[in-house]
């Protein structure tokens, strides 16, 4: 028997003008305001109904992927999500629900460093900072603690490693050579 897994890493920089407290247009996102817009109509609202096609292209099921899924969404775009998208946000919230209720415990969502650096770059100071408000923010959107930690670029380090291990960590995802 052969598995697969497929993991959406989900992230949009933050893009809030600090002095505005919000997203100016983004006219390269045309025609949405900005592209947290976009994306979200183009990528994440999709993936919470997707459709399955026979071979004529006619629809035979629509499919929440975020129930089948292993997937993270970085901290600052549930934020915006949040308030932003929130049909969509509640649809990926329920997604991981299932996953639990499905899989004895077990969601499909993983959590992720809070600001998306490259934790080998990052001091030890930050690489637990990092982390904490990373699990922080996953407990307090999913209601249960993260299993898996996304890092940003999967750039790992034995610190890094290590730091994770210590919060409870029980995987991340590598690429095969890094393994």
């Amino acid at each position: 028997m052969r598995y697969l897994c497929v993991h959406g890493h989900f992230y949009q920089p933050p893009r809030e003008n600090p002095w505005l407290e919000d997203i100016e247009v983004q006219d390269s996102a045309h025609p949405y305001h900005d592209w947290n817009q976009r994306i979200t109509r183009e990528c994440y609202a999709p993936n919470a109904a997707s459709r399955v096609l026979d071979v004529r292209g006619r629809i035979t099921d629509i499919v929440d992927n975020y129930r089948k899924i292993s997937f993270n969404f970085g901290p600052t775009l549930l934020s915006w999500m949040e308030r932003g998208a929130p049909e969509v946000y509640a649809r990926l919230l329920e997604g991981d629900r299932a996953s639990v209720r499905a899989r004895g415990g077990h969601g499909n969502a993983l959590a992720q460093v809070y600001n998306h650096i490259i934790m080998p770059l990052a001091s030890q100071r930050d690489k637990e900072t990092q982390v904490a408000w990373g699990l922080a923010d996953f407990e307090h959107r999913f209601g249960r603690k993260a299993e898996g930690l996304w890092l940003s670029e999967t750039a790992v380090d034995s610190a890094t490693l290590e730091t994770l291990a210590a919060r409870g960590i029980k995987f991340t995802i590598l690429s095969p050579t890094q393994a």
